[in-house]
């Protein structure tokens, strides 16, 4: 195409406002930028001045998707900063309530956001009628992660139970004896949606770039580890801030990152290239089947990436539950002694690595926090990924040529809203 002139106002099917614009005249790209258009957020301005018990619950509230990432996050950073030690009993009650946050969470963007595209309909409720038993498949699955939240939390979104140190309600031995009935069954609708994807054409793009993601070396990273390059290898979660390089950008009002190269990618795909030995083994053979290999540099592959982990951690839910019968629920002391001190903590977000840093002062308040989100990670590779895509669909139809920007920023499932974050505010 010698004259081109696109201009997406507000992306469907993502979350929050996104805008895609693309000129070219004759046959030269003079305009190509992904923008994001959203208003700037204050939660750490929120967080500011309030008692630590109240901090993880305002935090959950920074994204109705990933409340549970930023609730676990938030206290893992209030525990480091008061030196607390959870149990190993929080600890595996913590991995399977962040389990149904990504069960839930991947569904979501797999079969009611992202198939469509592949699928060639504009949304899921074609699909109703061609792929009826599919889309009560990823129903049934959603049902199932807001029924694990809420026997752990008491709810999906926004969760109550979790506490600095521990858990203000412990589940019932009958609900995870029905959860686990249920999980086994998942594996069965999960084996189904595999053989779907095996038959879906993904657009084969490929652009090298830096995967950055949490590594842990005792299991598949998501709520504990190192910060782990494909570039530069391991370093402490406390060296967030010379990873990630925040900067400003004219176009977006969520800043940019990037570390060893101008940009680098985080989320599902960017788990599975760094940490893809660690897959359990019904996930590992899931990837076989639909030809994710390590490490692959094409950010369409994303989907499929997560199409994986949701096997992983349905196959992990089911061996916690095992071991929670094995050593038993027992209602545990939570001593807190609030005092001064700083806490940095991370866990994979089902869109990627999430930093929150937490600064306390006397009697347990906090005065400063930082919080850098997954899709604000992300905005800098995508925008770098339509710089080297769209030279090569230039020869497409207009229309093509917007359909392939749509999928390729819908393959990310970027949480537009969440990244918009301003770090420093002062009201008089």
């Amino acid at each position: 195409m010698t004259q081109v002139n696109i201009n997406v106002h507000h992306l469907t099917r993502v979350e929050g406002h996104g805008n895609i614009v693309l000129n070219v005249n004759e046959g030269k790209i003079e305009e190509l930028k992904w923008i994001v258009s959203e208003s700037p957020r204050f939660f750490e301005v929120m967080m500011r001045d309030r008692y630590y018990e109240d901090v993880n619950h305002i935090a959950s509230r920074i994204c109705g998707i990933c409340s549970i990432s930023h609730s676990t996050v938030s206290l893992q950073a209030t525990e480091k900063a008061f030196g607390v030690k959870p149990s190993e009993q929080t600890i595996l009650l913590r991995k399977l309530l962040f389990n149904a946050e990504v069960i839930e969470s991947h569904i979501l963007h797999i079969m009611f956001l992202a198939a469509p595209d592949f699928l060639g309909v504009g949304s899921v409720f074609p699909l109703i009628n061609t792929h009826k038993d599919i889309v009560v498949m990823s129903l049934r699955l959603k049902r199932l992660s807001y029924n694990l939240a809420e026997a752990l939390a008491g709810r999906k979104t926004h969760p109550l139970s979790c506490i600095v140190g521990g858990f203000a309600k412990l589940p019932q031995y009958s609900e995870l004896e029905d959860l686990r009935k249920r999980l086994e069954d998942a594996l069965i609708d999960l084996a189904t949606i595999v053989d779907l994807f095996k038959t879906l054409k993904i657009p084969d793009f490929q652009r090298e770039t830096e995967y950055i993601a949490l590594k842990d070396e005792n299991e598949y990273a998501f709520i504990s580890g190192q910060i782990a390059s494909s570039d530069t290898g391991l370093t402490p979660v406390e060296n967030y801030l010379k990873v990630t390089n925040e900067f400003c950008v004219p176009q977006s009002t969520a800043k940019y990152t990037k570390n060893a190269r101008d940009s680098y990618m985080v989320g599902a795909l960017a788990r599975f290239n760094i940490n893809h030995e660690q897959l359990l083994p019904k996930a590992k053979n899931a990837a076989a089947e639909l030809g994710l290999v390590a490490p692959n540099i094409n950010p369409f592959m994303i989907t499929v990436a997560q199409l994986i982990e949701v096997i992983h951690v349905v196959e992990q839910s089911i061996q916690i539950i095992d071991r929670l019968f094995v050593t038993g629920i027992k209602e545990e002391p939570h001593q807190v002694n609030p005092k001064r001190g700083r806490g940095i903590a991370s866990v994979e977000a089902p869109r990627g690595i999430l930093f929150h840093d937490y600064t306390y002062g006397e009697g347990g308040i906090l005065k400063e926090a930082n919080c850098i989100i997954p899709t604000n990670q992300n905005h800098n590779n995508i925008q770098k990924d339509f710089e080297a895509l769209v030279p090569i669909i230039l020869q497409q139809p207009e229309d093509e040529i917007r359909h392939t920007m749509e999928m390729l920023v819908r393959a990310y499932d970027p949480c537009i809203s969440c990244s918009a974050h301003m770090l420093r505010v002062s009201f008089k």
